[in-house]
């Protein structure tokens, strides 16, 4: 239920999630006193959702380096009974990767205690809409409440930080008149509802399609479904290009953000790679169809129809925005680009658009390796350091 608050917020932030939490954080530490925070559920965004069972590629201690970023976080720390998620993390092994479960439960008890600030107002819903007004810069944003009335209420402010994520891409099945039935790579990647989406008891091949962190996690997923409760599942895995290791250099990482880590790299070298996969555990149950140079139409044609599903590892797509618009709604804002040097947008004269900022996997941190590699730097701990060198720009 939401409380009687002011209208007028020095910064709205919209999503709950890791960079929601992080966003928030940052500018209550550059003294921001009157926030909005809006999201449906303030329970820690798709990691808890979706992720919780998937092993993360991050070492603990770069969580532990999330939670204590800002001051704000670490108050809450220090005023949460323990056992908690803080105390759970700090015993690991800071040195080894953990189950996102991890993760989850620390962004949940971080909100837990963010909410309760006297500077932070809740609005659980969606924001539907925002409206800039050009000659005060000021922002009129349109909240749709999660309650049963789903009743609007709008509030305004200067600042708002679309922390909106993204979810799995999932393009048209690559050949036409087929009943292969198409499964969510977010329930892929949750082994507890993906034991009730797949046959037991009946021969079903699924393919998967990539070779992304995700793709192996698929196909680990599968490969442990296979070996246990479902003995006719078969996979066929069709990927362009071999498999991609983040590979630790002098100082830095390369393919820090695109490579394989942690327990997907481990059954990647184990189980998949050309010299193993035929005579390793996962080889009893996975094909290998290659779809490299030129061979990818020919090779969908001939092997998707024995196929009961598929699944797509192949990237993510930011989440629809609100709609976005000008002095009350006269005209919409158009086509908006990303810039992440500032943590802002661009319109499509490429003015800056003011006070419209974001963070997160749906507009990450742009980032240049030592050998000139383009990434996007995804993860908690480069959300907190995206933010903390953003941030005091927007304040």
């Amino acid at each position: 239920m939401t409380r009687a608050v002011p209208t007028k917020y020095a910064a709205v932030v919209v999503g709950a999630g890791p960079a929601g939490v992080a966003a928030l954080g940052n500018l209550l530490e550059l003294g921001l006193n009157k926030i909005a925070w809006i999201d449906p559920s303030f329970d820690g965004g798709k990691i808890n959702k979706n992720y919780r069972e998937v092993p993360s590629n991050t070492k603990v201690s770069f969580f532990q380096t999330f939670a204590t970023g800002v001051q704000p976080f670490r108050s809450v720390i220090q005023k949460t009974p323990t056992p908690n998620a803080f105390s759970v993390l700090n015993k690991l092994d800071q040195a080894d990767t953990c189950s996102l479960h991890y993760a989850a439960d620390l962004c949940r008890a971080l909100t837990d205690g963010m909410l309760k600030l006297d500077q932070v107002s809740q609005y659980r819903g969606t924001v539907v809409a925002a409206d800039l007004k050009e000659t005060t810069s000021n922002w009129t944003v349109d909240i749709k409440l999660q309650d049963s009335s789903s009743s609007h209420i709008q509030v305004t402010t200067s600042r708002i930080i679309l922390c909106t994520g993204s979810s799995p891409t999932n393009p048209p099945l690559p050949i036409s008149g087929t009943s292969i039935e198409s499964l969510d790579l977010d329930t892929v990647l949750k082994p507890s509802i993906l034991y009730d989406h797949i046959p037991k008891n009946q021969p079903t091949t699924v393919a998967v399609i990539g070779a992304s962190h995700s793709a192996i996690l698929a196909l680990m997923n599968f490969v442990d479904l296979a070996r246990s409760s479902h003995p006719n599942l078969r996979i066929k895995w069709f990927t362009r290009h071999p498999l991609r290791y983040a590979e630790f250099m002098d100082g830095w990482i390369l393919r820090d953000n695109t490579g394989l880590k942690g327990q997907a790299a481990q059954f990647a070298r184990e189980q998949l790679e050309d010299a193993c996969l035929s005579k390793s555990d996962a080889g009893r149950f996975i094909r290998k169809i290659d779809t490299s140079s030129g061979r990818e139409d020919a090779a969908y044609k001939a092997e998707l129809p024995e196929c009961t599903h598929i699944v797509h590892a192949i990237g993510y797509q930011r989440n629809a925005l609100p709609s976005l618009t000008r002095n009350n709604n006269k005209s919409p804002l158009g086509e908006i680009e990303w810039d992440s040097e500032f943590g802002g947008f661009v319109d499509q004269q490429n003015e800056v658009v003011p006070g419209l900022h974001g963070a997160g996997i749906a507009f990450p941190e742009k980032v240049v390796d030592p050998m000139g590699n383009v990434e996007h730097a995804v993860g908690f701990f480069k959300f907190m350091k995206f933010l903390k060198r953003v941030t005091p720009s927007w304040v």
